[in-house]
């Protein structure tokens, strides 16, 4: 009995080791790829320490407002671009009223918000229609989205909307610029507090702000709200049998999310200090997914410590992959192209991986 029990043993490690590295294999992979690329790189540790951290300030935000429709059950939340608009549309506001610094960023906020949960509601109602298909839609309406914001803002401004600035409209009147100067407001609230430690300078301010966030995810999760966001996410008629009225909850889950993104961009811009008017936004909901992904997330499942972990990881490799890619084929153009094709590249390896992870624990399970 003894002998029986000590070869059980073993064999019950190895499997866990298995299903370890199976379930973390996309981040395991994406850690090699920035191990080997800091060495290939040469880039002092301390600059990629100072530039990670400044980078997960000002993108958390973005990355962890993917994490409530997931667990709802509605996939990959790509209308972010919709919320990242919504901030903007607050950064725009300011810039016309001419109010900077702290005070600008809260106004910022206010403008915003309303128009954030407008939209997020509109969303959610048309998510509603077509149940199965989120994530295409919300992309599809991404773009849509996108076409509204250009109308507005190269037709409706100096015509329906009074604006006579000339700083930020065009020469003839309507339409606003390609690129507004925030620097009024820029580091609005990274510079507010900062701890230089062995020369790595943390804003204090911005990562509260992202714990503050971290704390609301967690307590509403815990909620009844909450428990029902997980019941979608588990199986949406259970949950309609249950007394649940779902359609409700979704509207609410991607309502949060488009709000906290609208937040998020106005963070993120207040770090660049410049909003390219017409772009600035759409590229959003692509790199945030990639983000959410990397750190071992899936389309069913996200935690906030995927969204950490994939935000540090993949911005990592945003951080060396230009010079690496100089590095190992002699060329800057080429090392440009190199990071442009790890950025997008990494969507699809990552669906890739985690439909292998799936199949390979549905083996296992089998087994």
């Amino acid at each position: 009995m003894s002998t029986q029990l000590n070869t059980n043993k073993p064999a019950a490690k190895r499997f866990n080791i298995k299903s370890l590295l199976i379930n973390n294999s996309v981040p395991l992979l994406f850690l090699v790829v920035c191990i080997a690329g800091v060495f290939i790189s040469g880039l002092p540790l301390r600059f990629i320490l100072n530039e990670i951290i400044v980078r997960l300030a000002r993108n958390m935000f973005l990355v962890l407002a993917l994490i409530i429709p997931v667990i709802a059950g509605m996939g990959l939340n790509f209308a972010l671009v919709i919320g990242a608009m919504a901030g903007q549309i607050g950064l725009v506001f300011i810039k016309i009223v001419d109010v900077g610094g702290l005070p600008g960023f809260i106004l910022a906020i206010a403008f915003s918000t309303p128009f954030a949960l407008l939209f997020g509601y509109g969303t959610g109602k048309l998510l509603n229609k077509t149940k199965g298909r989120e994530m295409i839609t919300s992309l599809i309406l991404g773009f849509f989205a996108n076409g509204l914001y250009q109308l507005v803002f190269l037709v409706f401004i100096g015509t329906i909307i009074p604006v006579k600035n000339p700083e930020i409209v065009l020469s003839g009147g309507i339409g606003l610029k390609n690129a507004l100067d925030l620097k009024f407001m820029q580091y609005a609230i990274d510079k507010i507090f900062k701890i230089n430690f062995m020369g790595i300078v943390i804003p204090v301010v911005p990562i509260l702000l992202i714990a503050l966030l971290c704390y609301f995810l967690r307590f509403i999760v815990r909620t009844k709200l909450g428990q029902d966001f997980r019941a979608l996410g588990q199986d949406i008629h259970v949950a309609k049998v249950s007394g649940i009225n779902t359609d409700k909850v979704r509207v609410i889950a991607i309502t949060i999310s488009i709000t906290i993104a609208a937040w998020g961009q106005i963070i993120f811009i207040q770090n660049i200090g410049t909003l390219n008017t017409y772009a600035s936004h759409e590229q959003v909901g692509m790199f945030a997914i990639a983000a959410l992904l990397i750190g071992g997330a899936s389309v069913t499942k996200a935690k906030m410590s995927n969204a950490i972990i994939g935000t540090i990881l993949f911005h990592t490799m945003f951080i060396i992959s230009p010079i690496a890619g100089n590095k190992l084929f002699g060329d800057a153009q080429i090392g440009e192209f190199f990071r442009t094709f790890i950025s997008y590249g990494v969507i699809g390896m990552s669906l890739v991986l985690h439909a292998w992870q799936k199949h390979m624990n549905a083996k296992n399970h089998e087994l």
